[in-house]
């Protein structure tokens, strides 16, 4: 395909996800820079000055109204410079942005039921389950109840990757603005009580 075409497509893909949300920012900090003397030692002083707790509290969630994110950890925030952890909640019928990147991730499911598609293929997933975007797939994330959220906590080496050049990913279709079917009365689970922890324990 011609790569003037092709930059074209993808400009209008880019250009056509939802304003304010947070896959449609053209400021986001993928790999913070890193300066200053050979030994590092202001860095090294910065680091260890940095807090080693995040309150979630003090996080809320960005999106919606079928998928939102908790971002907990990312290079932007000056503490973690190899990877990015955020939590995702999908309203009922709710599903995220089609899209594909070169680095790995890992869905551990926190509650709810639903499947991916990767490449086409479907994979089903629960609670206590992990699911795993490998290198490289065109991927989707759907609850698969109409009544009930679902929840993933989600780890990926994207800054990583990004470190060393593996530029590469692309939205297919962004996030979704309006509600699905089930779920407009939904309101994501901002504070809760147990934090995925069955009553009474395990």
């Amino acid at each position: 395909m011609d790569q003037t075409v092709d930059s074209a497509k993808q400009a209008e893909t880019d250009n056509d996800q939802p304003a304010g949300y947070y896959h449609s920012k053209k400021d986001r900090i993928f790999v913070r820079a890193i300066q200053g003397a050979y030994n590092m030692t202001e860095e090294l002083d910065r680091l260890r000055a940095m807090p080693r707790v995040r309150k979630a509290k003090d996080i809320k969630f960005v999106d919606g109204p079928q998928a939102y994110s908790r971002h907990y950890v990312e290079p932007k925030d000056g503490i973690t410079q190899t990877f990015h952890l955020h939590l995702e909640e999908y309203g009922p019928g709710g599903k995220s942005q089609k899209h594909g990147h070169v680095n790995e991730a890992a869905f551990y499911i926190l509650d709810g039921e639903g499947y991916e598609i990767h490449d086409q293929i479907k994979y089903d997933w629960k609670a206590g389950d992990v699911a795993i975007v490998h290198n490289n797939c065109v991927h989707q994330h759907f609850n698969a109840s109409d009544t009930e959220p679902a929840r993933a906590l989600v780890i990926k080496t994207k800054p990583m990757f990004m470190f060393m050049n593996m530029l590469f990913q692309k939205t297919v279709i962004p996030r979704q603005t309006e509600p699905a079917p089930g779920g407009e009365d939904f309101e994501v689970r901002e504070e809760e009580e147990d934090f995925n922890h069955p009553e009474g324990g395990y």
